[in-house]
């Protein structure tokens, strides 16, 4: 069964003048080396179909109804399914399926005229049947690099898990400068915050309401998700949408990922598609909050030889909506290919640079009231005006070698190895600190002894991460039958260190001097089989089983100065079993059940006294859905349930830099449908969206309040509160999103006018799992509208004009905050913080492709 990555040609059939006569249509299907191919779907769209026999034959027969629609598809071993409309040219970069070009186009519309095509012919006349024979080849093409990517965290047609994909089409329509979050924001069941209030800086993405450690993030395949928080730091890596030829978001425990995280949502950005042409675009946008965007893009296209370079430059800056919450970001890719007849090799490097001014402390309910929605309290500890520099200062810089050959026509190695260097620090003023605190002696000043200062610290992480990742592939010829063998091995190393720059009373510290400095090491080996069987051409069982080992360990003094010597190791088993029925073309019903598993975080372990880890968590996903596509329509319906033990779940409680302490509780669930659709009522007026309704509950566990008394607020013990049937934190039970789009296109090509009218609506979030609507996020909905205009000027192949006004009608609302609960004096208080979103705001962007 071998690889294919080319073209097919495709057929029309239309009523024919004749209408008592019969249709039977008979073919062969082969390679472009003449070789027969087994087991090619051959159907009319929304019709009957037949699937090609060992000899690469097929043969049925038309009813009269079905030589009158639309088409006819050829689809091989899960790729796209094929459609082409009566009399309509299927241009060979078409997006109907991405890796395919029809080497034919057929516009003829009636089936007499059909023996006058040289590809269809008239065979004979049988009393009322007309023989007609077409014979197709699948033909190989030698551009496409998608066979680098390591497909363990790929989802496919035969996949049975959840999930959408955005092509590079419609990544460059959305793509303005914003963190890859906010180009996902109107997919199924996400919902998106920026500390900044933007889009641009530190951004989070939640789905199905599992938070942003839990979603698996890969580049190419490669883990982004950082080894020991689990989050991802969109921030490091900004413009990188810029880079990307596909999204793939997966909902759901979803195949075998690579790195940490992967419990509930998995994101796998491909940017390893070589372009056959040279190309070279600039992007440059200006907006609101004083935001400025330039962007260049360049790439040789497929040299002589079968070389190829692509590069990147990107400068990104804003103002921000809260309080001196500033971004400045910088970006830069390189990318270098070589094609060969069986092999492709590909180096990727790529990183970024931000200063971001802290705005991660939120903006307290107080100031909220009193309409002050862009407060933001980082560096006012500092006396007179805000410490100017109380910013996050970080570099990040990945490189990639991605390397796949064909072994033989049923055997493929795909290799990739990676190192990432990251470092970088946050700078905070404190006010009144204790000099102890910072292994500081006190100072002494006559008679009087001095034990508290003003000072300035930093923060620092460098680390280093690097490994491998591979997977060998069987797909033998002739066979429904595919499999994969593979995994990962990674290490993690990082220094976590403080130092006091600058101090009011110096005492005996130094510049340099560090006040903690602690080591941490953790390795992630995984390895997992992948299974395809196709039972019939409809019926397809999938099986992926999946070990994985951790080791983790750290040592060295906290940033509170505690001794810090621990060692764990885990080992999962994380099975997924499926199957995928496809009863017609373009209809999809699946059946999946996945295990996941996920370690405690460093923060788990640091901010929990030894002896007091928590305990890994489990997932057991259960997904049920059904997809189908047409011509102007497209609609689809999913269940899932995901029931969880041990999970880790907010408490309220935060340490000093505004991190969350986590505890198990027993049992949790979330439970909900997912329906999504749409529709082109006109050639030019399409409508389009999605809803998920879901319940997300912790079935019982036991709350820990601190308690506090007198004017000095001193602390005497805690109490307890049980909780039964309470909300997850910031799970929505309701949340939907809509799209009307307007669109003329012109006569020259790629030319066009659109309008686009978005909106998304979140349900109530919870802050913490206590259930309190006193501590709650409202539902809020907001608008976007977006206007694009395509044209040819001057030596620009095409220039692109885009206008997107952001909260359309200036709603008022918070996407994402944090609760502190505690009794005073005996009773129940809350300390809260909330990140608004900016109001109406603009950003307009030009582009120039040559």
């Amino acid at each position: 069964m071998p690889r294919i990555l080319g073209s097919v040609l495709l057929l029309v059939f239309a009523v024919s003048g004749a209408f008592a006569q019969n249709y039977i249509l008979t073919g062969k299907v082969t390679d472009q080396k003449g070789e027969t191919l087994p087991g090619v779907s051959v159907a009319i769209i929304g019709g009957s179909g037949t699937v090609t026999d060992e000899s690469g034959s097929y043969e049925f027969r038309l009813s009269q109804v079905e030589t009158s629609l639309e088409g006819l598809t050829f689809s091989y071993l899960g790729h796209k399914d094929l459609e082409l409309a009566l009399g309509f040219n299927l241009a060979p970069d078409s997006n109907l399926a991405p890796g395919f070009n029809p080497v034919v186009k057929i516009t003829t519309p009636l089936p007499r005229q059909m023996a006058d095509s040289r590809n269809l012919q008239f065979v004979r006349r049988d009393g009322q049947n007309l023989y007609y024979k077409l014979d197709v080849v699948l033909q190989a093409e030698a551009f496409e690099l998608d066979p680098l990517t390591i497909t363990s965290t790929r989802a496919d047609r035969l996949t049975p898990v959840t999930y959408v994909e955005l092509e590079a089409e419609e990544i460059q329509e959305r793509n303005l400068g914003q963190d890859v979050p906010y180009l996902l924001k109107w997919t199924p069941s996400v919902v998106v915050n920026s500390d900044a209030g933007t889009g641009i800086g530190y951004t989070g993405i939640w789905i199905r309401g599992t938070d942003p450690t839990r979603i698996n993030v890969t580049l190419n395949g490669i883990p982004l998700n950082d080894s020991e928080s689990q989050g991802v730091f969109w921030v490091n890596i900004p413009d990188f949408a810029s880079s990307a030829d596909n999204i793939q978001i997966q909902r759901g425990v979803g195949t075998s990922a690579n790195g940490a995280g992967a419990f509930g949502a998995t994101i796998d950005i491909a940017t390893n598609q070589v372009k056959e042409n040279a190309y070279a675009t600039v992007d440059g946008g200006l907006g609101s909050f004083n935001t400025r965007r330039v962007s260049g893009r360049f790439g040789t296209g497929l040299l002589p030889g079968g070389f190829t370079l692509d590069g990147r430059l990107s400068s990104i800056r804003s103002d921000g909506f809260i309080d001196r919450g500033s971004a400045d970001l910088d970006a830069w890719y390189l990318a270098g290919g070589w094609v060969g007849d069986r092999s492709v090799l590909r180096f990727n490097a790529f990183g970024g640079h931000e200063i971001t001014y802290q705005a991660w402390n939120g903006v307290p309910r107080s100031e909220l009231e009193a309409g002050n929605r862009t407060f933001n309290s980082a560096g006012m500890e500092r006396p007179g005006s805000p410490h100017p520099n109380e910013v996050d200062n970080y570099r990040q810089n990945h490189y990639q070698l991605h390397y796949s050959t064909e072994l033989s026509n049923e055997w493929t190695l795909k290799l990739s190895g990676h190192y990432t260097k990251g470092g970088g620090f946050f700078e905070q003023y404190r006010a009144d600190e204790e000099l102890a605190d910072y292994g500081l002696d006190n100072v002494v000043i006559g008679d009087s002894t001095i034990t508290e200062s003003d000072l300035i610290r930093r923060r620092w992480l460098d680390n280093d991460f690097y490994g491998l990742v591979y997977s060998v592939a069987y797909a033998p010829k002739g066979s429904r039958f595919d499999f994969t063998m593979g995994g990962a091995a990674n290490r993690y190393l990082n220094n976590h260190f403080g130092e006091v720059i600058w101090s009011r009373f110096a005492s005996n510290s130094e510049t340099d001097t560090r006040y903690y400095d602690n080591d941490a090491e953790k390795i992630d080996i995984n390895v997992y089989g992948r299974m395809n069987y196709g039972f019939n051409s409809q019926l397809n069982g999938y099986l992926d089983l999946q070990v994985r080992q951790i080791n983790y360990e750290f040592l060295g003094l906290d940033n509170q100065l505690n001794r810090l010597d621990q060692k764990v190791d885990y080992t999962f088993f994380n099975p997924k079993a499926g199957i995928v029925y496809s009863p017609n073309v373009g209809g999809r019903a699946y059946l999946s059940v996945g295990v996941a598993h996920r370690e405690p975080s460093r923060n788990d372990h640091v901010d929990n006294p030894i002896g007091e880890i928590p305990r890994p968590e489990r997932l057991i996903n259960t997904e049920l859905g059904y997809e189908r596509t047409a011509r102007r329509s497209n609609w689809g319906i999913n269940l899932y349930h995901m029931a969880y033990q041990d999970q880790l779940v907010l408490t309220g409680r935060l340490n000093d830099v505004g991190e969350y302490i986590r505890a198990n509780v027993p049992d949790s669930y979330r439970l909900g449908v997912e329906l999504m659709g749409g529709v082109q009522l006109t050639d030019r007026f399409t409508i389009g969206g999605n809803m998920t309704l879901s319940r997300n509950r912790v079935n019982s566990y036991t709350e820990f309040l601190d308690q506090y008394e007198g004017e000095d607020f001193d602390y005497i013990g805690q109490t307890t509160i049980e909780r039964e049937n309470v909300p997850l934190a910031f799970s929505p039970d309701i949340q939907a999103a809509a799209e009307l789009m307007y669109r003329i296109p012109f006569q020259l090509e790629e030319s066009f006018f659109e309008a686009a009218l978005q909106s998304k609506y979140i349900g109530r979030r919870y802050l913490d799992n206590s259930g309190d609507e006193a501590n709650s996020l409202d539902p809020f909905t907001f608008t976007d509208l977006r206007l694009s205009l395509n044209f040819p000027a001057g030596p620009a192949k095409l220039m692109r004009l885009t206008l997107l006004a952001r909260n359309l009608f200036d709603a008022e609302y918070e996407s994402n905050g944090w609760s502190y609960r505690y009794q005073f004096e005996g009773a129940e208080t809350l300390d809260q913080g909330f990140y608004p979103q900016a109001g109406r705001n603009f950003l307009v962007s030009l582009g120039l492709d040559f």
